[in-house]
């Protein structure tokens, strides 16, 4: 039964926990379809005793509750049947409507009367639910969805509903659809959108008054939140005076942003968010929170309002103190000039009335779906970065680059425990998109195995010249910079018959680029290779490259003609003669395509280049010269051009063009220079990768790379460097960290003349020590057990070499004996050194060992380079205790030979566990030796966004405990476990295995297999071969799919090399494919 009018202010005048139970009960009556009528005729009842604003304000101060109306209209259209006014209840415990939700009712008013018409939104913060329900009446939405986090506001609501949907008489008011309130409004008690985000609800609009809080208190949030919670804490609840956790809190934005991002996760595609701003950060800083996160805003509507008396700005004067940040007040409502937060202080203490500018934003995104897809992979465990997250682009063209580009990393990063082997030709997918590029804009009918992928066009044209060690190349005078100094100061211009076919020596003329002028160089210098690109103005047709197809191949010259000048990343490339050319013509056998992809629109320095070659050797061999003298392209540099040709082919539909007809000339075959006959013997004897790609289901345990799942702060230091924008040299400088990093773990000294050198890894910066060798007259020493790899580049580069034996007994290492037999028989002796962690062996150096091999080399006068390049992964060596080669090479500088000196070089991949992220570094302290390596340029240099990455990585692995410590200690686990399983496995099928201790690798020797005969699959026959160390790695890759390496790689007769940091079903797999061998060969 209904209690009389009477009996209920009798009960609610007792307190305002008690004028809530009596609401409640009458809502009971409201939500019940039998006495909904009643419950209303009994709340017209209340509102007809305190008709005026004095007798509302005393009903409030004495009964807990008020009833009264909110005009929507000063002037209402007689013609507009939609109404006037709301009847709306309010309690203390929740926020009363005030000018605040006022302005911002204004704000959404000035959107067309389409913005909510048929649409779903939400209010956030819905307070008694006014705004809510006034936008229903007014726009007709499918469906309004009112959250506030106090549950006392929720049921208050539901009675303003109530309140609105019936009439006085408590029947029900259908709108032009033959609707009510009741079908259009719900109110849910929700912390922002999480109502919407666990019940799946995708929102058309989202709007929300939300609070700004001048001083955050993080305790505030720590009660449990219930609706018999204290009236005081209920209202505060409404302010969400809690730390948000983004870098807005120190604005009091701090709730703002949180909204704003969890509505990106609900919001559609096309969804608008409109959000009430108070002006005090400044206008600056309030347009910031949107657009950094993706959004293109509207202002819709903007006053001032006074500053509330009891809100204390003192937080906001110390911000100032400690800041260059200025906040934004006026005095009084007229004032048009803005004053900072302590002089409003001062002048609202001495009596000032101060005010602020109030704000309506509409906020739209600007690419939905890739900004939704950056902010899920945030929200997975990423949150702490968002703050670097910056989406605001002045250009549309860089935001359409740049921000696509962030989603795809995202989900790499997101769906990828790890990063799988890619061949060294580069990302299958990436040469993919090549060449569909080229088929879909320029009609060219490539395929990815006509594509190879370089660091860099300067690399591909240096490898493009050693591969083929021309005596006389003629290039183009603008690709001639990155060249090695030695080559553009040559005079040797023809073969006498005296000198030596294998001598390095390259000369190269530099050359105009304009046609005519090369072609008659051409036809004089007969140039066994010319490296050129196309003039701009000779570049719209194809007759310039066609007379100089014709030039070459009469006079028997290679070609590398460069077009990266002329090549667009656009969906309307201009013409290019060259490649109409290609679309209807084969590439000729002794042509190739260079081009640089340097002409994205957000970093004009990171560059990845591609070669196009449509012979097949040719194609093979450069693959090779890049494994050997690159160490692969950068993945990340791939990802990144790779997802620009992506955007450019997404849209295509497959198969629409015909393939392109092609006219196949025949021309006079003319002898062209080969493969230089050292290059060819190098090609042909290293033991590179497998390339697999036809074979899916090869296992690389032949690769120098990690297979282990990559730690969540790397994905974070990776996504974070692309994310920010504007980045400071001082956080892309690596040295101090590098330096730390070198002293904490090795004792390296590094002085005043030290010199930090870095390359996108290791390898490559080996390389240019192996031609400052080769300058130098020296020698390069590796003990026998080294990186075959290394050993191979060294003798592509043609440097002179030799191996120096060492003993089982002592698990191949160098020992003073081993050396003193070798370098004392060398002139001007180089000594390379893997340690403290040996590759491959996984044995370690200690300091008392690495102390006897330099004190022996620096009585030889020796250059020593020791890589550390496979250390920081020991899982067994107790008592080693780490090196301290400042103290051991402090000794020796005193009684050493002048020529003596000790380069450390080293990389992250495997130390810091990054798999996509490369990084290598040379540190050299002697001024001659830093000189000579100046002289070759052309090294590929880690991006800015590798080295703030680099820089974050070493910073974090300082930090203890740290999550990149745990990661780098459980992969060191992994390791251990998995070398003792593969021993096991390797011993228990016929293999001896040199214990390790250290390092990715297993090195064992196939000791019951040699002799033996085996039958191995060759193409459609069975034939028999006996094995040895040559043809084992073969027997083992046709039998069972697995990829090693053998004794002819590591340097050890008769040991092989496994890579045991695959994935984990790889690794099971390579287990299986030991003891699939035993059955194959020992049956």
């Amino acid at each position: 039964m209904m209690k009389s009018v009477d009996e209920f202010l009798q009960q609610c005048e007792h307190s305002g926990d008690a004028a809530y139970a009596a609401l409640r009960s009458v809502l009971e009556q409201l939500d019940d379809p039998n006495t909904r009528s009643q419950a209303r005729i009994f709340l017209s009842n209340i509102q007809n005793r305190f008709q005026t604003k004095e007798d509302c304000d005393k009903c409030f101060d004495t009964y807990h509750f008020k009833i009264e109306d909110i005009m929507l209209e000063q002037h209402p259209d007689p013609v507009d049947k939609r109404r006037s006014k709301l009847t709306m209840m309010v309690i203390p415990s929740i926020f009363l409507p005030e000018d605040w939700s006022f302005t911002f009712y204004e704000g959404i008013n000035r959107h067309t009367d389409s913005i909510f018409k048929d649409r779903t939104l939400a209010e956030l913060g819905c307070g008694n639910g006014w705004i809510s329900i006034a936008l229903a009446d007014k726009w007709l939405p499918s469906k309004v969805y009112g959250f506030d986090i106090n549950p006392r506001a929720i049921k208050v609501s539901w009675i303003n509903l109530y309140l609105n949907a019936l009439d006085h008489n408590g029947n029900p008011i259908y709108d032009e659809e033959n609707k009510t309130l009741l079908d259009r409004v719900e109110f849910h008690e929700s912390d922002l959108l999480s109502y919407c985000r666990l019940n799946h609800i995708q929102l058309d609009r989202i709007v929300g008054c939300i609070p700004q809080i001048l001083n955050p208190n993080p305790d505030a949030m720590s009660k449990l939140i219930t609706e018999n919670a204290s009236e005081d804490f209920l209202h505060s609840l409404s302010n969400y005076c809690a730390l948000q956790g983004f870098v807005e809190d120190q604005f009091g934005l701090g709730l703002i942003a949180r909204a704003v991002e969890e509505g990106i996760s609900v919001i559609k595609p096309t969804g608008i968010m409109i959000f009430n701003m108070g002006g005090r950060p400044g206008q600056g800083v309030c347009k910031r929170l949107f657009e950094r996160r993706g959004f293109r805003i509207t202002k819709l509507w903007q006053t001032k309002i006074i500053q509330a008396g009891d809100t204390d700005i003192a937080a906001l004067v110390e911000i100032e103190k400690n800041s260059p940040h200025r906040f934004e007040f006026f005095m009084g409502l007229s004032g048009d000039q803005s004053i900072c937060a302590r002089t409003a202080w001062a002048y609202g203490k001495a009596g000032g009335s101060i005010s602020h500018a109030l704000s309506v934003y509409s906020c739209q995104l600007r690419q939905p779906n890739q900004v939704k897809a950056i902010f899920e992979f945030l929200k997975d465990g990423f949150q702490e970065i968002s703050s670097s997250l910056d989406l605001f682009f002045e250009d549309d063209s860089v935001a359409d680059e740049k921000i696509p580009f962030l989603a795809y990393l995202a989900s790499i990063l997101k769906n990828n425990s790890i990063f799988p082997y890619e061949p060294p030709a580069g990302s299958k997918r990436f040469r993919n998109l090549i060449a569909g590029f080229l088929k879909t804009y320029h009609h060219i009918p490539l395929t990815a195995d006509n594509v190879v992928i370089f660091p860099s066009r300067a690399a591909a044209i240096e490898n493009a010249l050693r591969l083929f060690s021309p005596r006389l190349a003629v290039v183009d005078e603008h690709l001639t910079q990155h060249l090695p100094r030695q080559w553009l100061t040559s005079l040797i211009l023809e073969n006498t018959g005296t000198i030596d076919p294998l001598d390095d020596t390259i000369t190269v003329i530099e050359a105009p680029r304009q046609s005519d002028l090369m072609i008659e160089l051409i036809k004089k210098l007969k140039p066994e290779v010319v490296v050129t690109g196309i003039a701009h103005f000779e570049a719209v047709t194809s007759s310039a490259f066609v007379h100089l197809l014709d030039t070459t191949r009469e006079v028997g010259s290679r070609l590398f003609l460069d077009i990266s000048d002329h090549f667009e990343l656009s969906s309307l490339p201009r013409s290019n003669g060259v490649l109409k050319y290609l679309s209807g013509t084969p590439l000729p056998s002794h042509v190739a395509i260079i081009c640089g992809l340097v002409k994205n629109k957000v970093y004009p320095d990171l560059e990845v280049a591609f070669v196009i070659s449509e012979e097949k050797t040719l194609f093979s061999a450069l693959s090779k010269t890049v494994e050997l003298l690159e160490g692969n392209t950068a993945l990340i540099s791939q990802y990144y051009y790779g997802c620009i040709f992506h955007e450019l082919l997404a849209f295509q539909l497959a198969g629409r063009r015909a393939p392109a007809e092609r006219n196949c000339e025949n021309f006079k075959s003319v002898d062209m220079i080969g493969f230089a006959k050292s290059a060819l013997s190098v090609l042909n004897d290293a033991e590179l990768s497998i390339d697999g790609e036809e074979n899916g289901s090869l296992i690389h345990m032949d690769v120098d790379q990690i297979f282990l799942p990559v730690p969540s702060p790397v994905k974070a230091a990776i996504f974070e460097s692309f994310a920010r924008q504007n980045m400071s040299e001082s956080e892309t400088d690596v040295t101090t960290s590098i330096k730390e990093f070198v002293k904490s773990n090795y004792g390296f000294p590094t002085g005043g003349s030290t010199e930090f050198i870095y390359a996108d890894n290791s390898k490559a910066l080996f390389n240019k020590l192996v031609l400052c060798c080769i300058k130098e007259g020296g020698t390069f020493c590796f003990p026998a057990g080294s990186n075959g790899n290394y050993v191979s580049s060294a003798k592509f580069l043609k440097a002179d070499t030799i191996t120096a034996p060492t003993d089982a007994n002592v698990g191949f290492k160098f020992t003073e004996k081993t050396l003193t037999g070798v370098i004392g028989t060398v002139k001007n002796p180089w000594v390379y050194i893997s340690g403290p962690t040996i590759s491959p062996t996984g044995l370690v150096y200690s300091n008392n060992e690495i102390e006897d091999i330099l004190s022996t080399c620096a009585r030889f006068g020796a250059r020593v380079i020791i890589d550390t390049s496979s250390s920081g992964l020991e899982f067994d060596c107790d008592g080693w205790g780490g090196w301290d080669l400042e103290g051991c090479l402090s000794k020796l500088n005193t009684s050493c030979k002048p020529s003596f000196c000790v380069s450390l070089l080293g990389g992250l991949s495997l130390k810091m566990l990054n798999g996509v992220l490369r990084f290598g570094f040379l540190i050299l302290n002697q001024p001659i030796l830093i000189d000579t390596f100046y002289s070759y340029s052309g090294l590929s240099k880690p991006h800015g966004t590798v080295r703030y990455a680099i820089k974050k990585l070493l910073e974090l692995r300082e930090q203890k405990p740290s999550k990149l410590l745990d990661a780098i200690v459980e992969h060191t686990r992994v390791l251990r476990s998995r070398s003792k399983c593969f021993k096991e496995a390797l011993e228990k099928n016929g293999w001896d295995v040199l214990e390790s201790c250290a390092g990715v690798s297993v090195v064992a020797k196939p000791s019951a297999y040699l002799n033996k005969a085996v039958k191995v699959n060759m193409g459609n026959d069975n034939i028999e071969i006996t094995l040895d160390d040559s043809n084992i790695r073969n027997a083992i890759l046709k039998a069972t799919g697995l990829c090693i390496n053998s004794g002819s790689w590591t340097g050890i007769p008769g040991y092989c090399r496994f890579n045991i940091a695959l994935e984990e079903n790889d690794f099971k797999k390579a287990l299986d494919c030991i003891a699939k061998f035993k059955k194959v060969a020992l049956n």
